[in-house]
């Protein structure tokens, strides 16, 4: 039996090699294809279906009789599924003698395992159906075809990630594929031949090499650029003034270190290792939220700042949870306010979206719940993370469509802030962690901010303050720039412009290095209520809050997918500051004292000085793979500055043609109201310009101050007798400019 063996595993190794090239194609366009599936499915998901995939490509490899590789890969699959979808094992409860006990026992067991053996069993199935294809050149372009068509599919109409490179791998390995079936058939059929061009193996590889080379090189390394055309159905929409839907609910950054490149929509981000990037918003409907106080929507919070992104920290995975078992039950919570110093916050959550999310969303910390999808029993046991006030779902439960929470809202008493201490030991050191690797020009700015500062809340006010008034909010920053390899770094002396997730970052970062505890939270900002325009306008004109407690019902978008900061006080506890560039937190305040209007004008010429010894060296550009990549990036670096010239001229030129600058401040306005509109911003026909501005204001809250010098401009030119200057029609130019680029 020994020797059976032994003769079956040489044989096995010294044949078979077409197959063992099959099974790695195989391999890697699955991996390809799953690959544009990173926003739907969870961490999980991707683990087992991952470990699937690699126990599938070398039991393949390695084990030579089919029988034992497809019990491997079952047992391997079934092993992975107890691992990564949490779960517990559930003793046997009845009458022996009972099939339908047994059969209840079996259910409760294997049903844990739901949804995820099913992913990954279709994987591992469709692994081996590839496989099979190899016999035949037709099978394989059909499955190299239907991979492309899908992969062309998610990235045109129905998502909006982009693929590019994942299209490109996939014609790569096509190529490969199809030439090593080629090289296989002939030398079985010409088996003399085969051997002498054997003797000449570059002349024989080395073109095969070049040419696919060429092929993925046009694919990988041709820059990102806006698409020319757009696809009709999002032209249909657009036409109609209606924004389009988004068919993910994360907003998938664009980095230049990896991942798919390309403008992405907006949205609640699932993967935060790699921030960055660029993207358009989309405002398509999340949820509404029924509230007796204007609040943020606090999701997840993240501990660990990699030097290029946020992850959970050791601390956090091993963090102790309380399970809910019952609704009302009072949930614990380490690290808030006093009882002093707390609100009592109640919502209700209607989700408009089908979206899966691993937590429900609230104004934090949640102190209880009082329903699930209207009902008076919990539908399925939850688990409550005091230390990061965290409402996790068991993984692969149904997300519910409705729920009512209530909050413990801490009170912003800055007095007492004051007096608070700042204890490091206080609270886990995970939240002072900084990378080794952090440039010391950072930490520099951190204490250059904070100097002088006689407490720890002067401080964070310090830095809270800079960054809203030194630095440009932009859903597209200038990647350009970058240069150093650490993400705040690079926003704080590179690139100085982005949106929440570079300001949050970088608050949580200088703060750290202040030694003081924060940690970054994600969630979503308030988003926007119905609003009479005649109470806006009565409050623009007087000053008066009418809804100082902001109670009412809010639509939240993904556009308002938003992180921030919350900061440790010794003695006080969490407290969040809002760092982004035309946001402001809507704390709750004590009785006596009025919610504070941070100042948010821009304060030139006030950003530190950095030592130039300690500028980071410029990282060596990435070598072109080939000649195809490097031609097609020439062209479209010409392209683009014949078309930045060709802009520059027609701007003077329609500037020169228009009018007085009255004239063009009006016809502007015009212009602009149409393309907001063709964006998704509706607006009725009786609306005059007053109460459309006003109205898209208070839903954009980060565009308020450019509405608001539009509006002024427009009003100026059409109605008052004295002439714009031409520096002013030249200034409401520039602001037009920037609501068309933060819309998109």
């Amino acid at each position: 039996m020994r020797n059976t063996f032994v003769q079956t595993v040489v044989k096995w190794a010294k044949t078979g090699t077409y197959f063992k090239m099959s099974v790695v194609f195989a391999a890697l366009l699955v991996f390809e294809w799953i690959r544009c599936l990173q926003d739907w499915w969870w961490d999980e998901t991707f683990a087992i279906v991952h470990g699937t995939l690699l126990a599938a490509v070398l039991t393949s490899l390695f084990v030579p009789r089919t029988a034992w590789r497809l019990v491997i890969q079952l047992c391997a699959l079934i092993a992975l599924n107890i691992a990564y979808s949490g779960y517990k094992w559930i003793p046997f409860i009845g009458e022996k003698k009972r099939a339908a006990d047994w059969l209840v026992w079996a259910g409760a067991n294997a049903g844990q395992l739901s949804p995820f053996i099913w992913i990954g069993l279709t994987v591992l199935v469709l692994f081996h159906a590839i496989v099979i294809c190899r016999k035949r050149r037709s099978l394989i372009m059909t499955v190299v075809g239907a991979s492309l068509v899908t992969l062309a599919v998610d990235d045109s109409l129905f998502t909006p990630i982009y693929l590019w490179q994942e299209i490109a791998w996939t014609v790569g390995i096509g190529l490969a594929w199809l030439v090593a079936s080629h090289f296989t058939s002939f030398r079985q059929r010409h088996p003399d031949s085969w051997r002498q061009l054997t003797d000449y193996p570059a002349s024989l590889f080395l073109p095969v090499l070049f040419i696919i080379a060429l092929v993925m090189g046009a694919g990988l390394f041709v820059p990102s650029v806006k698409p020319l055309l757009t696809d009709p159905y999002t032209a249909w929409k657009e036409a109609r003034g209606e924004a389009v839907p988004s068919l993910i609910g994360a907003k998938v950054d664009t980095t230049a270190v990896s991942g798919s490149e390309g403008d992405t929509r907006s949205g609640y981000s699932r993967n935060d290792s790699a921030l960055g990037g660029g993207f358009r918003f989309d405002y398509s409907p999340v949820m509404t939220v029924t509230t007796t106080k204007r609040s943020y929507w606090r999701g997840e919070t993240k501990a660990f700042y990699s030097g290029r992104g946020w992850q959970e920290a050791s601390g956090e995975r091993e963090e102790e949870s309380v399970e809910m078992t019952a609704l009302k039950q009072s949930l614990p919570t380490s690290g808030n306010a006093s009882s002093d110093h707390v609100e009592k916050v109640e919502q209700t959550v209607e989700m408009v979206r089908k979206d899966r999310f691993p937590v429900l969303f609230g104004a934090g910390p949640i102190s209880s719940v009082v329903s699930i999808n209207g009902g008076d029993t919990v539908p399925y046991s939850m688990r409550w993370l005091p230390d990061s006030w965290e409402l996790r779902l068991p993984r692969g439960a149904a997300y519910p469509k409705s729920y009512s929470l209530v909050s413990d809202v801490a009170v912003l008493d800055e007095a007492a802030l004051r007096k608070a201490g700042n204890d490091d030991g206080a609270v886990n050191a995970m939240y002072l962690q900084l990378p080794e690797s952090l440039p010391q020009r950072v930490r520099n700015l951190a204490a250059e901010l904070t100097k002088g500062k006689a407490t720890a809340y002067d401080k964070v006010l310090a830095i809270e303050n800079y960054l809203q008034t030194n630095f440009q909010y932009t859903n597209e920053p200038d990647l350009s720039k970058k240069r150093s390899r650490d993400f705040v770094d690079s926003f704080l002396f590179e690139i100085k412009e982005g949106y929440c997730d570079y300001f949050s970052t970088a608050m949580a970062v200088l703060t750290r290095a202040a030694d003081i505890p924060a940690r970054w939270v994600k969630g979503y900002a308030p988003g926007s209520m119905p609003v009479d325009p005649e109470e806006m306008q009565m409050e623009g004109i007087t000053g008066a809050n009418i809804n100082p407690d902001g109670a009412g019902t809010y639509t939240v978008r993904n556009a308002d997918a938003h992180s921030w900061v919350e900061v440790y006080f010794d003695g006080y506890g969490w407290v969040p500051f809002e760092a982004t560039a035309g946001f402001a937190y809507p704390y709750a305040m004590p009785e006596d004292e009025p919610a504070a209007i941070p100042d948010i004008q821009s304060a030139p010429d006030s950003t530190p000085s950095a030592d130039p010894a300690e500028e980071p060296a410029i990282p060596r550009n990435d070598l072109i793979a080939s000649f195809a990549g490097a031609v097609m990036l020439l062209i479209a670096a010409v392209v683009f500055l014949r078309r930045k010239a060709i802009a520059a001229v027609w701007r003077t030129w329609r500037r020169n043609s228009a009018g007085s600058p009255n004239e063009r401040v009006v016809k502007e306005t015009n212009r602009l109201l149409r393309y907001c509109r063709r964006k998704g911003l509706d607006r009725e026909e009786h609306e005059t310009v007053r109460e459309s501005v006003l109205r898209w204001s208070a839903r954009l809250t980060s565009l308020q101050n450019e509405f608001g010098a539009v509006l002024l401009s427009f009003e100026k030119a059409l109605y008052s007798p004295d002439k714009l200057s031409e520096e002013e029609a030249i200034r409401f130019e520039a602001h037009v400019k920037s609501i068309r680029e933060r819309i998109g």
